[in-house]
């Protein structure tokens, strides 16, 4: 199992900012920015990194604020499975650009484009949106296309991960 970090920048009309997946695991579907931990990074470091690589927009870790801490489980293939440590962004550096991983685009938060991300995300981002913090698990099947079973309990996270 392995540690990744998720970003979701945030604007000041409240609009999230989501990158469609050009290439590889999760194709062409809308997700946040993020990826898996380097050698010697920390989580927030990786955030940092990956939304910076996947969108263009620089951030400080103090600005990254921690909302959930999800167990993503592929029971068949064990490399797959990763607790995804969510992080809300409302303060930048930069303008957003695509890359060649993620075509970037603001969504309005009554317009997020849940049938065209991953399953789980509909289940609890928008409780991450609404201002709780959660601590979940999610199974997906051999696919990774549907979610077996999930669980999510609000809980008040360490502010320092």
């Amino acid at each position: 199992m392995r540690d990744t970090s998720l970003v979701y920048p945030i604007d000041a009309q409240g609009r999230v900012l989501l990158g469609r997946k050009k290439r590889g695991m999760g194709v062409n579907k809308w997700n946040g920015f993020g990826g898996k931990l380097e050698p010697g990074e920390t989580l927030r470091q990786c955030a940092v990194r990956e939304l910076w690589e996947e969108s263009g927009l620089t951030v400080r870790p103090e600005d990254l604020e921690l909302v959930g801490d999800i167990y993503f489980d592929q029971p068949s293939d064990g490399n797959w499975s990763h607790v995804g440590m969510v992080y809300f962004v409302r303060r930048w550096q930069g303008q957003v650009r695509a890359t060649e991983e993620m075509e970037p685009r603001w969504f309005a938060v009554k317009d997020l484009p849940y049938e065209e991300m991953w399953e789980a995300d509909k289940r609890w981002l928008p409780l991450l949106l609404q201002g709780k913090q959660l601590r979940g698990t999610v199974q997906f099947d051999e696919d990774c296309n549907h979610v077996i079973h999930d669980v999510y309990a609000e809980v008040h996270l360490d502010p320092g991960k």
